[in-house]
């Protein structure tokens, strides 16, 4: 039987070093957003590298949670999918996905907010997706009883084995610590985006250091970082470690 994570979180939010992670495990296969392609295709979002994307990805909302409901590739036991509420544009969401272990990767507004903007324009608080965020874990909560897994990206850096190990017990699959390290470099697994967002982690061989102090964030930025502040403090109640 496949186990099948479906780790939801905003952008810029370790989630892809957490995919990393993951994908160091023996016994699991990894996707990055796979619903990137379909977003990006009905919502027009000037992304970078949007139509290079569109172009490389299956861009249909049916096919593309087919696939995701299936087997892992390579036939692995767990199956790691990072995915983002806010690309959830389609005619599927969370709710089509009860076959899934939901699980949700949080980071405080103002380091998103500032690591963000040196990568795109940011417009709006909906692109960071902390509503949607908060939308899909009580959605998942009511659904199934019980407080789906909550892991902040600030815990992790500051205490990855301890926090990783717990994560994976709430997941009900095995503690590995390979997912302390992975290859440097881009893999095969990753979007075709990652040219573009992926410098820092495709440098990397593991977590970063423990956070420092939140960055300083102004005008429009710190309105913006401020509008998540709620639904950021709602989901940072149920995190590991809390």
């Amino acid at each position: 039987m496949t186990i099948r994570i479906a780790m939801w979180s905003g952008p810029r939010n370790i989630s892809t070093a957490m995919m990393r992670s993951f994908g160091a495990r023996s016994d699991c296969a990894v996707s990055d957003e796979p619903f990137y392609g379909a977003f990006l295709k009905d919502s027009g979002e000037p992304h970078p590298m949007a139509v290079e994307t569109i172009a490389d990805m299956d861009c249909d909302w049916q096919s593309v949670l087919a696939t995701q409901s299936g087997e892992a590739p390579g036939g692995e036991p767990v199956w790691y999918q990072k995915h983002m509420p806010h690309h959830m544009v389609g005619p599927v969401d969370i709710a089509d996905m009860p076959n899934h272990t939901h699980a949700f990767l949080i980071r405080a507004p103002e380091r998103v907010v500032a690591s963000y903007r040196a990568k795109n324009e940011l417009r709006e608080a909906e692109m960071l997706g902390f509503a949607q965020l908060r939308d899909y874990f009580t959605r998942e909560a009511d659904r199934t009883g019980a407080a789906p897994p909550v892991v902040d990206s600030d815990a992790i850096l500051a205490n990855p084995a301890a926090v990783l190990e717990a994560l994976c017990k709430a997941l009900v699959i095995a503690w590995d610590p390979a997912m302390l390290a992975w290859e440097k470099g881009p893999l095969p697994e990753d979007g075709i985006w990652g040219a573009h967002w992926y410098d820092k982690v495709n440098a990397s061989t593991g977590f970063g250091s423990p956070p420092g102090a939140l960055p300083e964030v102004d005008g429009a930025y710190a309105k913006t970082a401020e509008a998540c502040r709620e639904d950021y403090e709602f989901l940072r109640k149920y995190a590991i470690g809390a």
